[in-house]
Order: C-alpha cells, then sequence, then structure tokens
C-alpha cells in the first residue's frame, strides 16, 4: 500500500468525515510518531503508522479486529432499546469506522465478544454453518442432573428446528454448574436447550470462541485489540463432526 494523505488515513481510522479529520489536523490535534502534522495532505505511509488524536495514540489498521469482556445489562446492538450499547464500552473511532459485533451475547449474558468491521471475518466467525465452537459457562437454577447432561449430548428437539441440536460438549462443572460446547449459533440456544433439558439458565458467561479464550486478565467492560497470535488461536481447533 502506498503513502496516503493524513486526513484520509484519520478518516479509515474512524476520525470523522475528511472535513472534519482536515479540520481536527488544521487544529493542531493530530501528531504523527510524536510529531505534530498541520497538513491535512500530508502524505503518510500507512503501514504500522503512529498516530495520536488529542494525545491519545493509535496505530493504523487497515481492518479492526477487537476482543470484548461483555458485562451484563448491555445490548450487542447500535440501536439498544433497552439497555446501553456495547458500542458505548468502545472509543468512539471504533463505531464510527463500522465495527460490529459477530454474533450476539444477550443484554444479560457475559463473556467474550469478538467485533470488527471486517465482513469476511464476521460471516467466518457467526456463521453456523462453518461450526465454529463456542464454550459457554452456565449457572442454572436448579442442580443438574447426569440425565439432563445425557440429554443435551444426545440432542434436544427446539421449536421451529426439523431435527435435534445435540451439545458439542456437556460437562457438570457443580451442582448447579455446566460447560457446554455448542457449534451452531442459533437464537437463545443455549438457554433454549437448557430448558429443553428440564432446567433453566440462570447465568450464562461465554468463555471461548474456537480456539481463543477470555483472557483471564481483562476485566468486564475492557476491551483489546486481537494481534495475529489471537487470530491464529481463534482459528486453531478441532473440527467437531457431529
Amino acid at each position: 500500500m502506498g503513502p496516503m494523505k493524513l486526513e484520509r488515513l484519520l478518516h479509515s481510522q474512524g476520525f470523522g468525515s475528511r472535513k472534519e479529520c482536515r479540520a481536527l489536523i488544521r487544529a493542531g490535534r493530530v501528531a504523527v510518531a510524536g510529531q505534530p502534522v498541520e497538513d491535512p495532505f500530508a502524505e503518510i505511509p500507512p503501514e504500522d503508522a503512529v498516530f495520536s488524536v488529542d494525545d491519545e495514540d493509535w496505530r493504523y489498521r487497515a481492518q479492526a479486529y477487537v476482543l470484548l469482556h461483555k458485562p451484563a445489562g448491555h445490548e450487542c446492538s447500535h440501536q439498544p432499546q433497552f439497555h446501553p450499547s456495547v458500542f458505548s464500552l468502545l472509543p468512539e473511532p471504533l463505531g464510527t469506522r463500522g465495527v460490529q459485533c459477530v454474533g450476539r451475547l444477550d443484554q444479560d449474558s457475559t463473556g467474550l465478544l469478538l467485533l470488527s468491521d471486517d465482513g469476511q471475518f464476521i460471516h467466518r466467525w457467526s456463521s453456523g454453518k462453518k461450526r465454529v465452537p463456542k464454550v459457554y459457562e452456565v449457572t442454572t437454577a436448579e442442580a443438574v442432573t447426569d440425565e439432563q447432561v445425557a440429554t443435551l449430548l444426545a440432542g434436544v428437539q427446539l421449536h421451529d428446528e426439523p431435527a435435534p441440536i445435540l451439545a458439542a460438549a456437556c460437562e457438570r462443572t457443580g451442582e448447579y454448574a455446566l460447560r457446554l460446547t455448542v457449534t451452531e449459533g442459533k437464537y437463545h440456544q443455549v438457554k433454549r436447550m437448557v430448558a429443553a433439558a428440564g432446567n433453566h439458565v440462570e447465568r450464562l458467561h461465554r468463555t471461548r470462541i474456537g480456539g481463543l479464550d477470555l483472557p483471564a486478565d481483562l476485566p468486564a467492560g475492557a476491551w483489546r485489540w486481537l494481534d495475529e497470535a489471537d487470530l491464529a488461536r481463534l482459528a486453531d481447533f478441532p473440527v467437531i463432526a457431529r
């Protein structure tokens, strides 16, 4: 990729329209590699370009890949109806550049949520046809029985589904706790499966997508960029034939 005009670079990273980006630059609010730049048309090599806006550092990214530890009480929507949006937890430029949730978690569910502005990436990791395993820690209303675990593994019949839906893996982790792996990504799937097995989900926390785990040191409501190692881990998972 050849050099980009600074106004275009900022625009591509979500800092507003071209006109707004020109105004930011001319106001002296932008620096590149630590040096103030007030020419909107300055040519900047985008590869690994480091710039700051209002003293906040950013690195040029052709596509945005983000991991969020979703807290409860947030909707996975740019137009939430009853609760704050997960996008309110991210810097404004990420929303402006069109970052979307890769799949969704209900407002009361927590855990690993991926976001991106790469359409192919979103489709790859949200499509049920790709059979990407997703691991959930489930807290139940009633004590988990061996029969319920066996039912989830054997398959439950959900409303409007032509065939039984099987858990890819399921184990009891406590008297009122399950670790459940699914691959389909259907609407309210885990809650509906547990209900069909004769129990009820009280809390739902996603810990893994593909081969990528939610970082243990990332608190609820915090986010970070996905790096190349993260993307490699995401894609490193065994194919589940079920």
